[in-house]
């Protein structure tokens, strides 16, 4: 009989190992807090010329959106217009994406050890069943 992969690794070890891996790394994300600063005022892009600092900030992105849109609409083949508004979708997104903050929850120390033996026991413990067993 094939354990588990189709190897003559076991099948008991697989689903034990599975469930552990599961449940360590469903504990280990959900002590983990996302938070953002995105705002229509929220510096996105600075640089820095002649000099003096200068900010852009998230609104100003869908400045450029605005025109893109109307050279779209006043002529939709017009390369300036999409290039334009993808492009503004793409730096908003970019902004969305790169203001995101995560940490994790203040927990115990037992917890934490639990959360890793779990997560990366039942690894070991998956893994290993995937294995060919000599003998």
């Amino acid at each position: 009989m094939r354990g588990a992969g189709g190897s003559s690794g076991g099948t008991g070890s697989f689903f034990i190992g599975f469930i552990m891996m599961c449940s360590g790394f469903y504990m280990l994300l959900n002590s983990i807090t996302v938070t953002s600063n995105f705002g229509m005022g929220y510096r996105l892009y600075s640089f820095s010329a002649m000099g003096s600092s200068f900010g852009i900030t998230t609104g100003f992105v869908l400045v450029p959106f605005i025109f893109g849109i109307g050279f779209i609409f006043y002529n939709s083949r017009s390369v300036i217009g999409w290039l334009l508004s993808i492009g503004s979708i793409a730096g908003l997104m970019f902004g969305v994406i790169t203001s995101v903050r995560m940490s994790m929850r203040t927990m115990t120390s037992f917890e934490l050890i639990t959360i890793l033996v779990l997560a990366i026991g039942g690894l070991g413990l998956f893994l290993r069943s995937l294995r060919k067993v000599e003998g």
